[in-house]
């Protein structure tokens, strides 16, 4: 009985930290979402006026297109990208793989904030270098601070800069799990390295790209929100900011916490459904081992 017992006991910590800060505040959250309050005066109970007003206001219908915009940006850029990345290295370099790993893996352990300002200095249309570049072939560079959809871009390939090395390692990692003699036996047929990797490493690895598909939509936007934060402040007038940045405007720098509540909430939401189309159209396709 004692021993029957002691997996519990030692699930209580994780249980507690889980409940104190993840499952009160999510409840906690949704309940302000039905106030009024700038966190100074007493709670003024709206009801559902939080999220009418959200929902009849055309910047936020904005927002939400915005961040499906990033959404399939990051996809792009930290799971197809990546994964072909991954497949280039282990197929076609022969010598100082471990050079390649590093590089790639490199950015990862920057800051990044560091990072945001490195590519503000690079991709500065007047004095950065690309800029000046671009200036003896007589191109100019946008100014893609205040351009729309070029701002998007720029910021979600700073945070592809920043998660690309995590995924490409695990991705990498699990290619090279393939067993060697399949991959052989394709190069002996003479079979195309696109039908290689489509074929046969995509399906084989497709378990670790499933993870990495959803680790992309679940932190990729917690990453947007640092270059959004340091370059743009979600300028100009709210073409560059995302619903997990949004919240964060409305409650601790226009101080409507009840309106920053719903965005949360509706995030969440999102968020959620998300995840639901995923396990249902994707993980379908998904081939597990054994």
């Amino acid at each position: 009985m004692r021993k029957k017992w002691i997996p519990y006991l030692l699930l209580i910590p994780s249980i507690v930290f889980i409940t104190v800060f993840v499952i009160l505040p999510l409840f906690y959250t949704v309940y302000l979402s039905f106030f009024k309050w700038n966190m100074i005066k007493e709670k003024k109970f709206v009801g559902l006026d939080n999220y009418i007003n959200l929902f009849t206001n055309n910047i936020f219908y904005m927002i939400i297109i915005q961040t499906l915009m990033y959404i399939l940006l990051l996809i792009l850029f930290n799971t197809v990208v990546t994964y072909i990345f991954a497949f280039i290295v282990d197929y076609f370099v022969k010598k100082q793989k471990k050079i390649y790993q590093t590089a790639l893996f490199l950015p990862s352990v920057i800051s990044l904030v560091v990072g945001s300002m490195i590519f503000l200095w690079i991709l500065n249309p007047v004095t950065g270098p690309i800029a000046k570049i671009l200036g003896l072939f007589g191109l100019t560079m946008p100014n893609w601070a205040i351009t729309d959809g070029w701002v998007i871009f720029v910021i979600s390939l700073i945070v592809a800069w920043k998660v690309f090395g995590y995924n490409f390692l695990v991705l990498y990692s699990s290619i090279i799990g393939i067993p060697r003699e399949i991959i052989e036996a394709a190069k002996i047929d003479n079979i195309p390295p696109s039908k290689i990797f489509l074929n046969i490493v995509l399906p084989m690895s497709s378990a670790t790209g499933f993870y990495i598909l959803i680790l992309t939509i679940v932190q990729g936007l917690q990453y947007v929100f640092t270059p959004i934060s340091v370059i743009t402040k979600g300028g100009p007038n709210y073409k560059s900011s995302n619903l997990i940045y949004h919240a964060y405007h409305e409650g601790f720098t226009l101080y409507n916490t009840g309106t920053s509540a719903a965005v949360s909430t509706i995030t969440m939401i999102i968020f959620f459904l998300l995840l639901i189309i995923q396990f249902m159209f994707v993980e379908r396709r998904v081939a597990y081992e054994n």
